[in-house]
């Protein structure tokens, strides 16, 4: 039998309120959009393709909005030439203090920020739902 934990991740042990699987919003023209196509038409171009979703999950995980740091290319399968053909293609660009932003990212998924504030809003409609009010003292 397999251990439940196995599929749940923390999403940051430093803050109980985001933790649990999180997930992300795909485009599901994602197969056929012309970067994408561009990337796969270039000798190893399939790596960056699994890089840039790596990414994404990387950064989901994580909490960083987006933000690639170099630190985190061994853990998203990347290599340094990966990185530059996901800038050359527009699906990632450099950051001004190392690293990279995912292309679009505030357009399709939802800050740490907005993740928080959404959670803060769930335990304050359990609480009001299960105690008749927010705050309660224990």
């Amino acid at each position: 039998m397999i251990a439940p934990d196995i599929y749940c991740t923390t999403y940051d042990e430093g803050n109980p309120g985001l933790s649990g699987l999180q997930w992300w919003r795909m485009d599901s023209g994602f197969p056929s959009n012309p970067k994408v196509l561009a990337i796969l038409d270039e000798k190893d171009g399939h790596r960056a393709g699994f890089v840039w979703l790596c990414s994404i999950a990387w950064t989901v995980q994580h909490g960083t909005d987006g933000l690639v740091p170099v630190r985190a290319l061994p853990f998203i399968h990347a290599r340094k030439v990966d990185a530059e053909r996901l800038v050359r293609h527009g699906l990632w660009h450099e950051y001004p203090d190392g690293g990279w932003l995912i292309n679009g990212w505030d357009e399709k998924q939802t800050t740490a920020e907005g993740k928080s504030l959404k959670s803060q809003a769930a335990r304050d409609a359990a609480m009001i739902r299960w105690h008749g009010k927010t705050g309660v003292q224990m």
